[in-house]
């Protein structure tokens, strides 16, 4: 049961438009009435790349957001499943940072958060460190300074940790390293 709602809570319930094809892709040979309009997707919560077919008459922009979860869906008919950064569109590549950074941006008291509770993955790897950027030093400056007072912001982190790269950065190249490549450990992007 507790597995049941575990994988509950993991799916996307929203995601962003990356690309939208509206005659399906291009190197699908089937004839045009067989095919489907495809939209490319990240979802918010988990950054899942994902390929949608919208209900028959809806076009969709980029940066537009779709709700995918459950019940009833207003522009999106149904989820074809996830897909890799290599199979993106090149305007879906171009799109993905810019929309992952504004994801960190509008949600950043979740991201901080993530600075005040990471925690060990083993005796000699902490969560921390698989930030780009980041090492042992300041992986033990910042979980002593969160000791202290737990941080607010990112400007408040960078402020309080010295030399700091900044946090925002750091945490949407992390997220990029997750679905570009095969990462033994997943912070922010659902395997």
């Amino acid at each position: 049961m507790e597995q049941t709602e575990k994988s509950e809570r993991l799916k996307e319930e929203t995601a962003v438009v990356l690309d939208f094809l509206p005659n399906g892709y291009h190197y699908d040979d089937r004839p045009m009435y067989m095919k489907n309009p495809i939209a490319q997707t990240v979802g918010k919560e988990r950054f899942v790349l994902l390929e949608l077919v919208p209900k028959k008459g809806v076009h969709l922009q980029p940066f537009e957001e779709v709700y995918i979860g459950e019940g009833k869906r207003d522009k999106i008919h149904h989820i074809v499943g996830k897909i890799a950064v290599s199979k993106l569109t090149a305007t879906a590549k171009s799109q993905l940072e810019f929309v992952i950074r504004d994801i960190v941006k509008k949600n950043e008291k979740r991201f901080v958060e993530f600075f005040n509770s990471a925690r060990p993955l083993s005796t000699r790897m902490h969560q921390l460190e698989l930030l780009p950027g980041l090492g042992k030093k300041h992986m033990w400056q910042i979980i002593e300074t969160r000791e202290d007072k737990p941080f607010e912001s990112f400007a408040d982190l960078k402020n309080r940790v010295k030399l700091m790269p900044d946090p925002e950065k750091t945490i949407v190249k992390r997220i990029l390293q997750e679905l570009e490549s095969a990462e033994k450990h997943k912070i922010f992007v659902d395997a």
